[in-house]
């Protein structure tokens, strides 16, 4: 697959909700994903799928999604594509609700994701 089937697979996943199937099916074992800031007691930067899982995995459990959109893929050459996303979600610890707005940028190799880094404000 190129960087736009892989995008438009994973957009597929995130409207139906199965975010974690995307990276399962995805994503290359090495995967190199990098967030915009560290989480409490984390490093911004995850290597590898496990490490991806399992952030992903504390995400979850920290906030109560209500829904959520994904907009594109808007590729860029042969081996890249950013997607918009907007989550209407509350952090469970303090009860705020908010809506979530991040671009997400990946890198594609042999119709993997090989590299992920989010942008948000």
């Amino acid at each position: 697959m190129n960087a736009k089937e892989v995008g438009e697979k994973l957009v597929g996943y995130v409207q139906a909700g199965k975010n974690m199937d995307a990276v399962m099916d995805l994503y290359a074992d090495g995967v190199i994903s990098v967030e915009a800031m560290a989480p409490p007691s984390g490093d911004r930067t995850s290597e590898g799928k496990a490490a991806v899982i399992a952030k992903n995995e504390w995400w979850a459990a920290q906030h109560e999604v209500h829904g959520g959109k994904a907009e594109g893929p808007f590729p860029h050459g042969e081996d890249r594509f950013a997607v918009i996303y907007r989550f209407d979600i509350t952090h469970k610890a303090s009860k705020q609700r908010l809506t979530l707005e991040e671009v997400g940028l990946y890198q594609v190799a042999g119709g993997k994701v090989v590299r992920e880094e989010y942008f948000y404000a």
